[in-house]
């Protein structure tokens, strides 16, 4: 399948959409789709007309995993075949989390293995009420990929991760936004407008200061206090000779909403 079958691509109003299109199977991760994903990855990123990037799944669900399928079709070969695929994933997880572009995850239905991990690597998720979520990868005798236990134990604390990813049980959208991993809980109907609107309010949002936030939250976890203030100041300084400052603070002053680049 051509790559934007298996996963579509489109640009709207500043937002870069790219869903994951194998609804009869819930869009489990097949080698077409694993091999689409870092290049769908990248056209975003390097999309000057997109400033923010949307993740979603066509049908019931979001992404649910890899393809057993393929992985019983295929156990002969999976010593050669699993670090392709591990290869392909790391690929898009690191495109999605180094891109100076927002990227929101909007989910329903089922999240599982991998999905979780893709999920994980957005910066805003929004979640449809119903939709259940497991790490799965323990239920088919593997370990995790994608970064799964890099991100749940940052955001969900390390007793949270290692129950989600050692049992690998079914947890709901609820449990997940007590754990602080889902940023808006919606019905099901409103997922696709209230995604929407999120955007939009990234899109009218200054660029710059977008990128130098994500840059300064991605790049904390390995530093110091002190190397922190002193990239916050950096970053500040950067932002504050930008023609985005200039407008926000003339806007402020003016008492008008601002118009960002």
């Amino acid at each position: 399948m051509d790559v934007d079958e298996v996963i579509q691509y489109t640009v709207a109003e500043g937002i870069a959409t790219l869903t994951f299109n194998r609804p009869q199977v819930m869009n489990a991760l097949d080698m077409a789709m694993l091999q689409a994903f870092p290049q769908v990855c990248a056209r975003a990123r390097d999309d000057a007309g997109a400033k923010v990037i949307v993740l979603r799944g066509a049908g019931p669900a979001f992404i649910a995993g890899g393809d057993v399928a393929m992985f019983k079709a295929n156990l002969h070969n999976m010593q050669n075949m699993a670090p392709e695929l591990a290869s392909v994933l790391r690929q898009g997880i690191l495109t999605l989390r180094d891109t100076p572009k927002p990227v929101v995850a909007s989910v329903h239905g089922a999240v599982a293995g991998a999905g979780v991990s893709i999920m994980l690597a957005a910066d805003l998720i929004v979640a449809a009420e119903g939709t259940q979520f497991t790490t799965a990868f323990a239920k088919i005798g593997v370990s995790c990929d994608g970064g799964a236990s890099w991100f749940l134990p940052r955001v969900a604390g390390y007793h949270k991760a290692m129950e989600m990813l050692l049992l690998a049980d079914v947890c709901t959208a609820q449990e997940l936004q007590a754990f602080g991993i889902i940023n808006r809980l919606v019905p099901k109907e409103e997922l696709q407008a209230t995604t929407l609107k999120l955007a939009q309010r990234l899109v009218a949002a200054p660029a710059n200061v977008n990128a130098e936030i994500k840059r300064l939250v991605n790049n904390q976890q390995n530093q110091t206090l002190s190397e922190n203030l002193t990239a916050e100041a950096a970053a500040f300084a950067r932002c504050a000779t930008h023609a985005n400052f200039a407008e926000g603070v003339t806007a402020f002053v003016e008492k008008r909403r601002a118009k960002f680049l």
